[in-house]
């Protein structure tokens, strides 16, 4: 059990680690690759992970322009793996999660994402 657990966690952060031994444009494309091919699992922990940094921005010691290029960014990932999250019955919560980092994201002056449900 722990060997199979164990297993699965790599395969999570794997799928939400970027390589850094690409150029950075390179780097970012394949990312968004991996985002896209990304686990329901992989694409909520990262639903949290934009979530707490958006939510931390207000204690990040940072010029206003390195604050909105974090925002474009997390908006940017969060617009990639939206519509796989959203409808699941099971996770109520993504909702409220995407709604706060809506707010946070019109602070900003970017738009909100939008979340529609897939259609089944």
């Amino acid at each position: 059990m722990y060997e199979q657990f164990e297993s699965e966690i790599a395969v999570l952060v794997s799928s939400l680690s970027k390589d850094m031994t690409l150029t950075r444009k390179k780097r970012n494309r394949e990312y968004v690759s991996q985002l896209k091919e990304a686990s329901f699992s992989a694409k909520l922990i990262k639903l949290c992970d934009i979530s707490a940094n958006l939510s931390d921005l207000k204690n990040y010691e940072a010029s206003k322009s390195k604050k909105l290029r974090q925002v474009r960014e997390k908006r940017h990932y969060l617009s990639i793996i939206k519509n796989d999250l959203a409808g699941n019955p099971n996770y109520p919560y993504v909702q409220s999660l995407i709604e706060s980092a809506n707010l946070i994201f019109i602070k900003y002056g970017q738009r909100p994402i939008s979340l529609q449900s897939k259609k089944n």
